[in-house]
């Protein structure tokens, strides 16, 4: 069993974040400190697993492999991906 170690405050949440809070711990049928404790813990947790990922190296041969000219023909090749299309973005 986990033992209490520490009690911090949270301060500056706004309102709507507040609610929103509220409403999802209702949902839940916890606390408000218990589901943010879930989060906090799932979010920790979340960054240690990124840490921890593990490295390939599948494509580690075809690494450096091409040509000057293989490499100069394929960024030609790609070059159009490069253009955007202002108008699609408004």
């Amino acid at each position: 069993m986990n033992r209490i170690v520490a009690n911090i405050s949270l301060r500056g949440i706004d309102n709507e974040t507040a609610a929103r809070l509220k409403e999802e711990a209702k949902r839940r049928r916890v606390s408000v400190n218990a589901l943010i404790l879930d989060f906090i813990r799932g979010g920790v947790e979340a960054g240690s697993r990124m840490r921890r990922r593990r490295v390939y190296h599948d494509l580690d041969a075809l690494a450096g492999t091409w040509t000057a000219e293989e490499a100069s023909e394929f960024l030609k090749a790609v070059a159009d991906f490069e253009d955007v299309d202002q108008e699609l973005w408004r």
